[in-house]
């Protein structure tokens, strides 16, 4: 069966003003995290941490498949060996397995004490290429026609404005792509914002993350080139810079923490209106009250058939007739809030109505004096215009 994802890629690289656009439920996060991974579970009581288990995840995961509505699964390499090539999950599908290829210091986040996303991202990566395509190492030529694992992986850079650890995270992209583009695997490009820059952090970092990523890719030909990217929404201007710089290019946003529901519409509303094309939801996915019914206006959003806050009323409406009772309250949930932008990053509650300008969207924002500011101060000054955005 051909794949929604190549059918829309070719629509979008044909015409870039198609209404087409990807969308993928990322459920990697045993990656990162420890126990926690699954998410909560609808068992915990107040003050209690119980997340629900590694099986429940997976089910999860088989009731996406099964509706159909999202373009492309991201897994764990472990859970793409059960669900695409033990159980076959994927060969009657439209929606592509994907794997997280790669697994740098900066989504280490397994333990409490962890310091691991305070200090600059290093390249690792746990999963082989051959052990998500065939689930074993040095697939035969056979094992990859048949097609039954993963030929997408997702593979993640966070540049620091460090010249040895940027040099080291280029290194090894470097190596992944030839070894993948020897072995027919195609891959996905995250770039995060910096995780741990000071002294040399960046006044405009969306700036430094466009211009990062057209440097890193102009010496890739097509061959070993990412067939799209997944990066954080900035906003209009930053999306719109790098939507229009190269047509090649098909741009990619990647959610943040969860916030409301309403943060989850909007987001993608905005981001296909400026350019993006592809939408990657984790956590936004995964701590919705119900997850097949979020999917489904996610993609009636991402298909331009419905505006975020009737969709929010909508989606409220479905919990009601499941007899299931929403996290949050609808005008609660009608709130937009401050977001995060990567797997450390904590998100704030911030109430604030979805109708209000918010300071750096559509307003003019003063600008500091910059030369009395430390290095510190920028790095703060511009992460907190950043989550406003």
């Amino acid at each position: 069966m051909e794949k929604s994802l190549d059918i829309k890629l070719r629509r979008i690289l044909a015409d870039r003003s198609c209404n087409d656009f990807i969308l993928a439920d990322a459920k990697d996060a045993d990656m990162a995290y420890g126990l926690a991974a699954p998410g909560k579970s609808p068992e915990q009581h107040a003050g209690e941490a119980r997340f629900k288990t590694l099986d429940q995840y997976r089910d999860q995961i088989r009731q996406i498949i099964d509706q159909g509505l999202v373009d492309i699964v991201l897994m764990s390499a472990s859970t793409n060996e059960l669900l695409a090539i033990r159980e076959k999950r994927f060969v009657n599908s439209p929606i592509t397995p994907a794997i997280r290829a790669n697994d740098t210091t900066d989504i280490w986040l397994a333990g409490a004490e962890g310091i691991y996303p305070t200090v600059p991202s290093r390249p690792f990566r746990t999963a082989s290429l051959d052990h998500a395509m065939c689930g074993h190492i040095d697939c035969t030529p056979e094992e990859r026609a048949a097609g039954l694992g993963a030929d997408l992986g997702l593979y993640s850079i966070t540049f620091n404005n460090n010249p040895v650890t940027d040099y080291e995270a280029l290194a090894a992209y470097k190596e992944f792509r030839l070894e993948a583009e020897r072995k027919g695997f195609r891959h996905f490009l995250e770039v995060f914002s910096p995780n741990a820059c000071a002294p040399n952090c960046p006044v405009d970092i969306p700036k430094f993350v466009n211009d990062h990523i057209v440097r890193t890719l102009a010496g890739v030909t097509s061959k070993g080139r990412p067939i799209f990217l997944k990066i954080p929404y900035y906003g209009p201007k930053a999306m719109e810079a790098l939507a229009r710089y190269d047509s090649s290019i098909v741009v990619g946003i990647l959610g943040g923490s969860a916030g409301t529901t309403l943060d989850a519409f909007q987001m993608l509303h905005d981001a296909k209106k400026y350019g993006a094309r592809v939408a990657l939801y984790g956590r936004k996915i995964n701590q919705a009250d119900h997850q097949l019914s979020f999917v489904k206006y996610l993609r009636l959003i991402a298909d331009s058939q419905i505006d975020p806050v009737e969709a929010v009323k909508a989606y409220h409406g479905d919990l009601q007739k499941l007899g299931i009772r929403p996290s949050r309250p609808l005008n609660d949930d009608l709130q937009t809030t401050v977001q995060s932008d990567s797997y450390s990053g904590s998100s704030t509650s911030i109430k604030s109505s979805p109708k209000k300008a918010v300071p750096g969207r559509g307003g003019i924002e003063p600008l500091p004096d910059f030369s009395k500011m430390t290095q510190e101060e920028k790095l703060r000054w511009n992460l907190d215009r950043i989550r406003r955005m």
